[in-house]
């Protein structure tokens, strides 16, 4: 009984952990806009405002707008 309860517990444990990585991009490839230019326009896409122009999504961030992909 002992050992069924064992490997019931590190069954257990091996399925509530978690795979899913952290995929962090490389920092040097973001580029930071530090200022929106004067004729962007504010867009709400699923409940997030990002910042539309020159045909490209942008999110602010505490250093400048970010490109996403929307």
């Amino acid at each position: 009984m002992r050992t069924l309860f064992i490997s019931l517990s590190v069954i257990c444990m091996i399925s509530f952990t978690s795979c899913a990585t952290r995929v962090v991009a490389n920092p040097s490839s973001v580029t930071v806009v530090k200022t929106a230019p004067k004729h962007y326009k504010t867009v709400i896409v699923k409940g997030k405002r990002y910042y539309f122009w020159n045909g490209k999504h942008y999110r602010k961030t505490r250093r400048g707008c970010v490109f996403v992909k929307v």
